[in-house]
């Protein structure tokens, strides 16, 4: 018998903040940063790894909230935690005390996400598979048995769910051998942070179409004269045939946001990204309404499936962004691909921050070879930095997700970059804070 013995979270930080990268109109210093979870266990070769992505000030308190929902782990026995993926998600998501911070929100969710996105990725390694595969060899009653269905039955029942798995089964191993052809498509986000001078957006724009991307997504928001010589620059490298998406981060209220897209419409953007407040649905709405046929796309700061399921209910969305490690790991992603393909709406992942494209490519690929079957309207993000940090990165080929074929969900950082970008005394952080300290 194979048990986990112990539960490492480490606060780990990367100063991004020192060169722009990840800027936009909300978060103008981020340093990418994340809650690292390790299940060990009593076999030196087995070991799950998870993570909650952050931006810096409070990753502290994902870590600590990590401990405490990884603490009835230790002990456990491995088989049976894998043999149960949808029992003990449950078991962590229901501990009432902890709930009561939520519920299914916040802090003590992406803790959650940390978790059991590391119990996800040792039930892979242990069936020595990548994650997407491990969810494309599941059948239909196991994958909606893991899947976080509760408050979803007015417009999703699990039978119902069952049926629409059933109805691509047959397909799967066809779709799995297309990408293994082609990989999985992908956009860019590194060309368009905010804080980029007009070169520096020219340069990698043209870099991008230089390596296949027919996607290119810029921020947006902060002031609307170079909002509209950005993408008119983005534009011209991109051509008429290009895709271009923009991205205003949430700060927008709704009149501000209907006006603001209507006048860049002219650079003929394929959605406006986070136009308002995450949670205003109805706000969403409206907006979408205005802009068509813009799209409007959301749904990185979902917190949970229920709201999912009200964006797609009131009409919200043209493409959902779930997020790897917003929501509550793969059981609650589960339901929101399920929601969407139920409704008809696209998913495209967001992943623009540490660790989330090694994430990610997992969930897009299932989401073709099992839920949606199709790539129309689907693009997953890209994000060309701190994938160094990971023992198997993530790789992308002329604008595409290449398949990770090594077991797990891809999560695990190098031993040395822990050592030096661990917060706040790692060798990277105590000598920075020593330099600080000098008169």
């Amino acid at each position: 018998m194979r048990c986990i013995t112990s539960v490492e979270v480490v606060d780990v930080r990367f100063p991004t903040s020192l060169n722009r990268d990840g800027s936009d109109a909300m978060n103008k210093d981020g340093d990418h940063s994340a809650a690292y979870v390790v299940l060990h266990t009593d076999d030196p070769d087995l070991a799950g790894y998870g993570l909650t992505f952050t931006i810096g000030r409070g990753t502290d308190l994902c870590a600590a909230a990590a401990r405490q929902r990884a603490e009835p782990l230790i002990g456990r026995d491995v088989d049976e935690l894998c043999a149960d993926l949808g029992g003990i998600y449950r078991e962590l998501q229901s501990d009432s005390q902890l709930r009561w911070l939520g519920p299914d929100k916040g802090v003590i969710h992406l803790a959650l996400a940390a978790v059991m996105n590391a119990v996800w990725d040792l039930a892979a390694r242990r069936a020595g598979v990548p994650l997407w595969r491990l969810l494309s060899e599941m059948s239909p009653e196991e994958l909606v048995e893991a899947a976080d269905l509760r408050y979803l039955s007015d417009v999703l029942t699990p039978d119902q769910a069952i049926s629409l798995l059933a109805r691509l089964e047959p397909g799967r191993k066809q779709r799995i051998e297309e990408l293994e052809t082609t990989g999985y498509p992908c956009y860019t986000t590194s060309a368009g942070w905010l804080g980029y001078s007009d070169a520096k957006l020219r340069r990698l724009c043209e870099e991008a179409v230089a390596s296949g991307y027919k996607h290119v997504k810029l921020k947006v928001g902060a002031n609307l004269a170079d909002d509209i010589r950005r993408c008119g620059i983005a534009r011209e490298v991109l051509g008429p045939d290009g895709h271009l998406m923009i991205d205003a981060n949430q700060v927008w209220d709704v009149p501000e946001a209907i006006e603001w897209v209507k006048a860049l419409a002219e650079f003929d953007p394929l959605w406006i990204e986070e136009p308002t407040s995450p949670d205003d649905i109805l706000g969403h709405a409206a907006i979408r309404k205005a802009v068509a046929p813009i799209g409007v796309a959301s749904g990185e700061h979902g917190m949970n499936r229920v709201l999912f399921k009200q964006m797609f209910q009131a009409g919200a969305l043209d493409y959902c962004q779930l997020d790897a490690a917003r929501l509550g790991s793969v059981n609650e992603v589960l339901a929101v691909y399920l929601l969407a393909a139920s409704f008809d709406v696209p998913v495209c992942p967001h992943a623009g921050g540490v660790g989330l494209c090694e994430l990610v490519q997992h969930l897009a690929i299932f989401d073709y070879v099992a839920v949606s079957g199709s790539l129309d309207g689907r693009v997953t993000e890209y994000i060309d930095h701190l994938h160094e940090h990971f023992v198997e990165p993530c790789v992308v080929r002329d604008g595409s997700y290449v398949l990770p074929f090594a077991p797990g969900y891809s999560a695990e950082m190098h031993t040395e970059s822990l050592d030096t970008y661990r917060f706040p005394d790692g060798a990277y952080w105590a000598e920075r804070a020593a330099a600080e300290a000098l008169p």
